[in-house]
Formats: C-alpha cells, sequence, structure tokens
C-alpha cells in the first residue's frame, strides 16, 4: 500500500508561549492509499488543527507533511494550490453553500472559479449527482434541503474532480442520527467503490466503525 499522507514529527503551537499554547507535539501519522482513517481525540485536543496543517489550510508547523509523496513545506503558494486542487477534496462541518446558488451550480463552482468549463464537467457532474443521490434536487436551492441534503452537496462538490484525497472535518456534526448514518454509508461506498482515500476527524466511535481504521490524538501526540 502506498503511503498517500504523511506526518512526521509535527509540533503547532499558538501565540508567543508556545509551552501553554502547544497543541501538537511530534505528531506522527500515515494514510495509506484507498484507506478510510478517522482521526479520534478529546475536544480541544488539536484533530482539526492537524487536518488543516494536512490539507495545506495553515502552513504555520515544524516538522514535515507529506501529500501524494511531495513536502508540503518546500512548496510555493501556487505549487500547493495547484496540489489541492489536483489532488484534494474537502468536507467541512458548515455545508458552505452559496445560498443563492442551486445544487448544480455550488458543486461546478470552486472548479469554474479555477477555469474549468462547465460543458466539460457534464458528465462529472451527472455521475457525483447519481453518486449523492442528488440528481432530482440538482435545479433545487439550499433553503429548501435537508441538513443530510446540504451535506450531500458539499460532498459531491467536494468529489467533481475525482480527488485522491478527502478531508473531512466533522462532516456529522450537525446532523440528526439518520442524515449521520446516510453520509457515513456515502463516504463508506465512496471509499469502496472508488478508492477514494478518506481521512476524518470526528469525535463519534460509531462514524469511526465505518472506516478502516482510527488514529488517536492526545496530549498532541497521535497513537493508532
Amino acid at each position: 500500500m502506498n503511503t498517500i499522507i504523511e506526518v512526521n514529527n509535527v509540533s503547532k503551537s499558538f501565540g508567543r508561549n508556545t509551552s501553554l499554547n502547544q497543541v501538537l507535539d511530534n505528531a506522527c501519522m500515515y494514510v495509506g492509499e484507498g484507506e478510510f482513517v478517522s482521526l479520534m481525540g478529546a475536544s480541544g485536543s488539536g484533530k482539526s488543527t492537524l487536518l488543516y496543517l494536512i490539507g495545506g489550510l495553515d502552513r504555520e508547523f515544524e516538522g514535515k507533511i507529506s501529500l501524494c509523496g511531495r513536502d508540503i513545506g518546500s512548496l510555493k503558494d501556487r505549487e500547493l494550490s495547484r496540489l489541492r486542487l489536483q489532488n484534494m477534496g474537502f468536507v467541512f462541518q458548515f455545508y458552505n453553500l452559496i445560498m443563492n446558488l442551486n445544487v448544480e451550480d455550488n458543486i461546478l463552482l470552486p472548479a469554474t472559479i479555477n477555469g474549468r468549463r462547465r460543458s466539460d464537467l457534464k458528465e462529472q457532474l451527472d455521475s457525483i449527482l447519481e453518486i449523492t443521490d442528488l440528481t432530482s434536487k440538482r435545479k433545487a436551492m439550499p433553503s429548501t434541503l435537508s441538513g443530510g441534503q446540504q451535506q450531500r452537496v458539499a460532498i459531491a462538490r467536494a468529489l467533481l474532480t475525482n480527488p485522491a484525497i478527502v478531508l473531512a472535518d466533522e462532516p456529522t456534526g450537525n446532523l440528526d442520527s439518520k442524515s449521520t448514518d446516510e453520509i457515513m454509508e456515502l463516504f463508506a461506498r465512496l471509499n469502496k467503490e472508488k478508492g477514494v482515500t478518506i481521512l476524518q476527524v470526528t469525535h463519534s466511535e460509531h462514524c469511526a466503525s465505518y472506516g478502516t481504521r482510527t488514529v488517536m490524538l492526545d496530549s498532541g501526540k497521535t497513537v493508532g
């Protein structure tokens, strides 16, 4: 199994007093290609911080993080943006949909902003709408959708360009138990059928059980 995410001795502090505000302390972990890994830990343990570092959303840290064999700390901003665009999709607890755009326009927005033509994305759009069970909702506005449906729109947006990696930060944190199971079953299916590598941050053992492996974060260090 090829390693697609590698975290080596990563430390992260906020503010000037690093001894009091250290969130990560020489954290180490890896994710193999095709895995569905859950990152767990107590509230405030640094799970989301580590996920954001892995995704290149925060570049201030000590240590080394590699994505798809490339050291992200050595990349220029434009190179990192290209790596994210070509290889990564993000799903957050809050759906971050544009409320005055319909479902398909929300899904297409990041790709079209980055220069892709809508006409070139039609086949991919139709496919991801079917996978996420949103075909009948493609012209619907977000305000008419349930929380679970809105999160499926966010997942479809993340998957549109067939990324190798999906990073998900508490993706079911705002959902009821039925919608939670539907979203986790979708992730598990995407992982098994499409081979998408998934790293999710969750506080829920139930959500973590859908994955292939769990990594615990405790006192800034990773275990597992």
